[in-house]
């Protein structure tokens, strides 16, 4: 019975990979031809402040894509999920969001929110870097 339940996290772990793989590469293009766009449009080559965040946010998110891959990847080949990739994602997400914001329409208390959260995932990413940086040494017994 675990067997075939292992077996068919296997094939489910696969298959998130196959289809992760094929969204970064479609999101890989799909940057490129938003880049395109908003370089070609007069003025050639300048991109305005709205513009720009749209391609810094793709960019992210491409990113993010990959740092997932990496996750699933791990995963696959060592059959177990790394928590500092974990928090690295959740700290590009949420630093993707901080760049997209429109400063106009958010309020103070999503922004202290915002806040809070960076600080506690950069603290737990820390800790983790931190503990995994230990070696794990042995009690001598006499």
């Amino acid at each position: 019975m675990f067997r075939i339940l292992r077996q068919l996290e296997k094939i489910v772990v696969v298959a998130l990979l196959g289809m992760m793989m094929l969204a970064v590469l479609v999101s890989t293009i799909e940057l490129a031809f938003v880049l395109f766009r908003e370089i070609s449009k007069p003025p050639v080559l300048l991109l305005d402040l709205t513009e720009l965040l749209e391609v810094f946010g793709f960019f992210l998110m491409v990113l993010i894509g990959l740092e997932l891959l990496e996750t699933i990847k791990a995963y696959v080949t060592e059959d177990r999920v790394h928590a500092e990739v974990v928090f690295l994602v959740a700290l590009v997400a949420v630093c993707r969001k901080v760049i997209i914001i429109d400063y106009r329409e958010i309020t103070p208390v999503l922004l202290f929110g915002i806040s809070a959260l960076i600080v506690a995932l950069g603290a737990g990413y820390f800790l983790v870097r931190r503990a995994l940086s230990y070696p794990i040494r042995e009690e001598n017994s006499h």
